[in-house]
């Protein structure tokens, strides 16, 4: 029998990649489970990408506050309203807790689950539930969010996360190149110049290419001098979502800013190192099938010494899983 399930979790695009091993476990626990998402238009992709999810319904809040009582905001707003009081849920469930997914949760028809009051960002959002859930805080968003979705179902989750990218990862022919993040949209979190100057020496005397991303033209400005003059460095050039997961798929290794395609890195099972610095990897530690470092912390940045002891590390757990017999002498028994 069909169980149809709404999902609404509207971003970020690195809250959004931490959902995806939940639905893989709802996907695996739950029989003819049928997964609608809500989420937020200009990340609307990454939930395409998931082979369980069936549909996904774009929102625009990000667009609307802007705007919020113009008359093309109000039309849109009314088309959505209208979208989901004609669908029909058993389940509708809130990963994100807070006002602004209540406010989409309440135009929704279904049995409304979310966190409870002790459990979510903005307690206030609790109290627009018919159940409420405690999931401890301090943990993994990974884990925090497969952990709901299991009290949810009632199933036990087990096994490493499957974040069900197989798109990009299956065949995937991973190339000479490091891609770089090393730009953000507060400056609070950006690294100094002559950490990263250190990090690309080291990324090329392993004989790697550095393609550096940038979201927006003031990052691409910065990219752009952090390796000017530098020859085997590049900008990328603006590209869509899946774009980019098909190059972090394809490179050797990737280092970045705490950042969305930093998380994505992870979840495609690259070997990925993220620097924080204005946040703390507790609850948002890089998760994924290779090597990860997560490393500083608020008010805390690494220094280019760690970082280049992971990049090392990195790349030798990277060579180890491309060629696992190296190293083994052919009268050995080979491990089982």
């Amino acid at each position: 029998m069909t169980k149809r399930i709404l999902i609404v979790r509207t971003s970020s695009l690195g809250d959004l990649v931490h959902m995806l091993p939940a639905i893989s476990d709802i996907a695996r626990h739950v029989p003819g489970a049928r997964i609608d998402w809500v989420v937020e238009e200009g990340f609307a992709e990454v939930p395409s990408w998931h082979p369980a999810v069936h549909e996904v319904i774009p929102v625009a809040h990000r667009r609307w506050r802007k705007s919020w009582w113009a008359p093309q905001t109000r039309a849109e707003r009314a088309a959505l309203r209208r979208d989901l009081d004609a669908r029909r849920y058993d389940i509708v469930l809130d990963m994100q807790a807070l006002m602004k997914s209540v406010w989409l949760v309440r135009q929704t028809h279904g049995e409304r689950h979310g966190l409870d009051r002790r459990s979510a960002r903005e307690p206030l959002a609790s109290f627009f539930y018919d159940v409420r859930h405690t999931v401890e805080f301090w943990q993994p968003a990974v884990t925090r969010q497969r952990t709901l979705a299991a009290s949810v179902f009632g199933y036990q989750y087990e096994g490493e996360p499957d974040f069900g990218l197989g798109r990009f990862t299956s065949g995937a022919q991973v190339g000479s190149c490091a891609v770089v993040m090393p730009s953000a949209s507060r400056d609070d979190k950006l690294w100094p110049a002559g950490h990263w100057h250190m990090v690309f020496d080291h990324l090329q005397e392993h004989g790697l290419a550095l393609r550096l991303l940038a979201g927006n033209e003031r990052e691409a400005r910065r990219a752009g001098e952090l390796i000017d003059g530098r020859k085997g460095a590049e900008v990328l050039p603006r590209m869509t979502l899946e774009d980019v997961a098909r190059v972090l798929a394809s490179a050797r290794i990737m280092v970045g800013l705490d950042s969305g395609l930093t998380h994505l890195s992870a979840g495609l099972g690259r070997p990925t190192i993220g620097i924080y610095k204005a946040s703390t990897p507790v609850r948002t530690p890089l998760q994924g099938s290779s090597y990860t470092a997560s490393l500083g912390e608020r008010g805390s940045e690494p220094s280019a010494e760690t970082v280049l002891s992971a990049v090392e590390q990195a790349l030798s757990f990277d060579a180890r899983q491309a060629h696992p017999l190296a190293g083994v002498d052919d009268s050995d028994p080979v491990p089982g």
